[in-house]
């Protein structure tokens, strides 16, 4: 099954800045996302059923890549920071 992946604006804002080591991180899990985009930890979302999340190690940090996926798109919705939990996930979930 193919799948067409599609960002948000938040999502390609976050990473413009970072270096290219966390790029080239975040192109390898988007990959396997592609592959299968079930393979890693469903959150609970309010208004999405299909929200999953990607544990990374961005420039000594804990971050995490959160995603979902909508038929056959998978939305990259954004990096959340570890420390302040998932507060703001919702709010990141409106854009898409």
């Amino acid at each position: 099954m193919n799948f067409l992946i599609k960002t948000t604006e938040v999502f390609l804002d976050q990473i413009k800045d970072l270096d290219e080591k966390s790029k080239r991180i975040i192109k390898n899990k988007i990959e396997l996302i592609k592959l299968n985009p079930y393979r890693y930890k469903r959150i609970h979302s309010k208004k999405f059923s299909k929200v999953f999340r990607v544990r990374l190690n961005l420039r000594g940090r804990e971050e995490r890549m959160i995603y979902v996926v909508l038929r056959q798109t998978i939305f990259l919705v954004c990096l959340l920071d570890r420390k302040r939990g998932y507060r703001d996930l919702e709010k990141y979930l409106e854009s898409v």
